[in-house]
């Protein structure tokens, strides 16, 4: 039995309108239902693009990941929490978008790939919280993320964005089939993020974590980088345990009263905070 008060945030969800208030809905699911999740989930969304190697060949040639991999990604990261947590019509969410811009003006990027991208963010996030989140996503959430994603890449001038959530997912899917590819510039980049994620943690653990990393990673996303199969042991392991937190999320944790905000954290490249205008520079 859950607690009694665990679906109070998503009674809210579902008096919303998921297109017209879709920038509500994503900042109540990310901030309130499954902020822990929803940040891991993204990670994994960026992270799973290095496998196309148009992708992974671009961040390659930046270097970006190799000589300031920390503050690429709290670069990122705190550029997309503007626009998630402050709403993208927002004064800030509009700064990030535009900054945005401004660095992928520097690169032939073709509209594909960026599509591909945008998909990533819908349906990566998605596919988390179907599979470890405390409750499933709704048919409500998994719309307003899409039409949130959607009005982003018009934002970022991305053209002939599929006109619905069901088109989105098949263009995404057949994109991932069509372009995963083994490359050594892909993998250099997968193996820089892995880098920075290993070093949140003591170097006794890091070779358990680097484990469960590729664990946590869907075959063909694991072979386009070559990495090592996992002991199904340590795979099942993982799932297990993931399984495991949802549930006691659902039955014991009240849901949350404060919104969790990673805009306002602590951050390792900007312990006295940042300028959204000088970000990536």
């Amino acid at each position: 039995m859950a607690h009694p008060q665990r679906y109070t945030n998503l009674e809210r969800v579902l008096s919303l309108d998921p297109q017209a208030d879709c920038q509500q809905i994503v900042f109540l699911v990310g901030a309130y239902e499954y902020p822990f999740l929803m940040q891991k989930s993204l990670e994994f969304a960026l992270f799973r693009t290095y496998a196309v190697p148009s992708i992974g060949a671009l961040l390659d040639r930046t270097q970006q990941f190799y000589r300031h991999g920390q503050r690429r990604y709290d670069d990122t990261s705190l550029l997309i929490a503007e626009f998630v947590e402050h709403g993208y019509d927002s004064e800030r969410g509009r700064r990030a978008i535009q900054r945005m811009n401004q660095l992928h003006r520097r690169y032939n990027i073709s509209n594909e790939d960026f599509l591909y991208v945008l998909g990533a963010f819908i349906f990566v996030p998605i596919d988390w919280h179907q599979r470890w989140g405390w409750r499933p996503p709704t048919e409500h959430e998994k719309r307003a993320n899409y039409y949130f994603w959607v009005e982003v890449g018009k934002r970022m001038g991305m053209r002939d964005i599929p006109p619905t959530y069901e088109a989105f997912e098949a263009f995404f899917r057949a994109y991932e089939r069509d372009h995963f590819a083994y490359t050594p510039a892909s993998r250099r980049v997968a193996d820089s993020t892995i880098a920075v994620f290993l070093s949140w943690f003591p170097s006794l653990l890091r070779p358990l974590v680097r484990e469960v990393i590729y664990a946590m990673m869907d075959d063909p996303l694991r072979e386009a980088f070559r990495y090592p199969k996992p002991h199904a042991l340590l795979r099942w392991g993982v799932d297990a345990g993931l399984r495991a937190w949802a549930w006691g999320l659902r039955h014991f944790a009240p849901p949350r009263r404060r919104p969790y905000l990673l805009t306002r954290l602590p951050n390792r490249t900007y312990p006295h905070g940042y300028d959204i205008d000088k970000m990536g520079s």
